[in-house]
């Protein structure tokens, strides 16, 4: 790599990004593991797509992959913060230009020729991954140690709502990880750049 060329997406970028890709999809096979003991919406997942074969076996799975995100996750944010990155790729976003990408997103003409630079939709995205990991992480430690975090579960209307706030938090990451997974399907050299890093 020569100075004036640098990688679109850095090594620790495309590192982190494949860590947490590995540890979000065990964390929601191993969890609908876990919500199928108590089905409390009223409906099972099918026990083809869930991981660790009972309560017990997915609590391990969950736990494992749980501190792979956490740790993982604090590093992303600190290395986006720290190196400019997050001000820079993520910001500014405004309303205007949001509902004009979108709409050409919409209408499949949303433009991908520099793939250093995220669009209006893009960084949205992103930024609601990076909020909705912590709710995720939040509502967890709640469902985890209850106890031990009495305020934090008040906030989150007490042991149930937090279950319900952990459930949700996961369709809807699970719901950006299906569009992100389209996005790469219409534009398949980010997956190129993802791993190569040009």
């Amino acid at each position: 790599m020569t100075p004036d060329k640098p990688p679109i997406f850095p090594a620790w970028l495309r590192i982190m990004h494949w860590l947490n890709a590995i540890a979000v999809i065990i964390l929601i096979m191993s969890g609908w593991q876990i919500y199928n003991a108590t089905a409390f919406l009223g409906f099972n997942i099918p026990k083809d797509i869930t991981l660790g074969g009972w309560l017990g076996g997915a609590i391990q799975w969950h736990f494992a992959a749980m501190w792979i995100l956490f740790f993982n996750g604090l590093l992303y944010f600190g290395f986006n913060l720290f190196t400019g990155r997050l001000k820079n790729k993520f910001f500014p976003l405004s309303v205007k230009g949001l509902i004009v990408d979108l709409l050409a997103a919409l209408k499949g003409k949303l433009a991908h020729e520099d793939p250093k630079h995220y669009n209006m939709v893009q960084r949205l995205a992103y930024l609601f991954v990076m909020i909705d990991s912590t709710l995720m992480v939040l509502s967890g430690l709640v469902l985890w140690k209850s106890v031990q975090f009495p305020i934090l579960r008040e906030l989150m209307g007490g042991y149930e709502g937090a279950r319900l706030v952990h459930f949700f938090a996961m369709a809807a990451l699970l719901g950006f990880v299906v569009v992100h997974l389209v996005m790469v399907a219409l534009v398949p050299r980010t997956l190129v750049y993802m791993v190569r890093g040009r």
